[in-house]
């Protein structure tokens, strides 16, 4: 049987992996796994801005 995915990501739950991905507290098959499905590029080749362009973009949002 293949690895699975899942269909759908809970906002909250998602948000939380994205937050805990920009401080480096996630597991690797997490991190790769939001990198898969925001298409970041890897934590390592990183910009060292404060404030990721996801999440300014999400601030910005009404």
């Amino acid at each position: 049987m293949g690895r699975r995915s899942p269909a759908w990501v809970n906002s909250a739950v998602l948000l939380q992996a994205l937050e805990r991905y920009e401080q480096g507290r996630l597991p690797r098959s997490m991190q790769l796994w939001i990198q898969q499905l925001l298409e970041l590029p890897p934590i390592e080749h990183r910009s060292a801005d404060p404030l990721p362009p996801l999440r300014r973009a999400a601030m910005a949002a009404p």
